[in-house]
């Protein structure tokens, strides 16, 4: 079985698209001769089309509504068919036809979504394998649309955060530029013929020299741009930036709260589907986006398998929080690590809000004080030599 892309006419002569699933191209032809539509194109669909990266917000409605039949009491054929039925001219057809005509050739759900790695991660495969093995998946695709939407949450949480500080650097930025490119210079004239004190003189030479030199500023700012971008994408340059993020005292609390959130969530989310503790690590180290934090884990896990207990192994590292660990021994003691770990994701939850919030505290004021500052310097220095302030200032 395949997938088509097929556009045609209707008898009425409306144009009409969309995919169709058949053993060849004639089978397909044939089906949709058979829907009285006049064929003009049929082309298989690629499998860079079939991997796209579906919408983060599609995924929960996707995982929702799956868990929602299977609890209705659907088979998993039916609820896939069904939602097929409902995303017909949605883009996402195509997976709903993809994940049926699997089904259908005796392919399991979880090994027809690894067709898809750039929308569902390994995380949520195990988690419906998991569930496969154990006949649960309508409580799997619960808890999984939790995971998401926690996810989701803390993204927005994050983004909210940054929005406007950047928003204000960005305008304090074009503030800056408009002043010293345009403001400064038409006002030239005005300063002609007078004494200028030594504050105008500095605003006056930078403007001018930054004028002068705009196309190499702004190949310096593009080189720098693409140099960043390139190093960026080099693993090496990863660990160095992630470990130089969390020596920044602002930054390390943020980053540490929302790793520890993601990671503590799915690894409990896993280990209640019933995945092992070491799978279960395993994977959920990949959620925190953090290589130091990641190797944290990763060394735990060899210790794991020498016998020791994962909260003495943490202990020794100075990133994992005392409260983090504490709850962890106990967990292990009382063998509820799975109920603790959304317990401390619950925990750090908070924190993270609060740090969120302190810090957007003051770098909204910082950033307004700075803007402020860049505007008062430059309308002084331009005020002093029209006025008799500058004979003050000079005695």
């Amino acid at each position: 079985m395949g997938l088509y892309r097929y556009r045609g006419l209707l008898e009425e002569g409306k144009k009409i698209k969309g995919l169709i699933d058949a053993d060849s191209e004639i089978g397909a032809k044939e089906r949709l001769r058979k829907d009285s539509i006049l064929l003009t194109s049929l082309k298989p669909l690629e499998t860079k089309q079939k991997e796209k990266n579906f919408p983060s917000s599609f995924l929960l409605s996707f995982t929702r509504e799956v868990g929602q039949l299977l609890r209705a009491g659907l088979p998993l054929y039916e609820s896939l068919e069904t939602l097929e039925e409902k995303y017909r001219q949605h883009p996402v057809h195509c997976l709903f036809l993809d994940l049926c005509n699997a089904l259908k050739r005796g392919i399991s759900l979880s090994e027809a979504l690894k067709g898809y790695p750039k929308s569902f991660d390994d995380v949520y495969i195990s988690m419906v394998k998991a569930a496969e093995q154990t006949g649960s998946l309508s409580r799997i695709f619960d808890q999984l649309s939790l995971l998401i939407g926690k996810r989701q949450k803390l993204k927005k949480q994050l983004i909210s955060a940054a929005a406007y500080p950047a928003f204000l650097s960005v305008f304090c930025v074009i503030v800056t530029f408009v002043l010293l490119f345009f403001v400064i210079p038409s006002m030239k004239e005005l300063f002609e013929g007078r004494e200028l004190h030594p504050l105008t003189t500095t605003v006056l030479f930078l403007s001018q020299f930054l004028r002068a030199h705009i196309l190499t500023l702004a190949i310096s700012v593009l080189s720098l741009v693409a140099g960043a971008i390139f190093l960026f994408r080099q693993k090496s340059t990863h660990a160095f930036f992630h470990k130089l993020l969390l020596s920044l005292p602002l930054l390390k609390t943020i980053i540490l709260q929302s790793a520890l959130v993601r990671f503590c969530r799915a690894c409990s989310i896993l280990l209640e589907g019933g995945v092992p503790l070491l799978e279960s690590l395993r994977l959920s180290r990949k959620v925190m986006h953090n290589l130091p934090l990641e190797a944290v884990i990763e060394r735990a896990e060899q210790r794991i398998m020498e016998g020791f207990s994962l909260s003495s192994e943490l202990r020794t590292s100075h990133l994992i929080p005392s409260l983090m660990v504490r709850m962890l021994a106990l967990s292990e003691e009382t063998g509820n690590m799975g109920a603790n770990l959304s317990n401390i994701a619950d925990i750090y939850e908070e924190e993270l809000a609060k740090s969120l919030e302190q810090i957007t505290a003051v770098l909204q004021p910082a950033l307004l004080l700075l803007l402020g500052l860049i505007v008062g310097i430059v309308l002084l220095s331009v005020l002093l030599p029209l006025t008799d302030v500058s004979s003050l200032l000079d005695t």
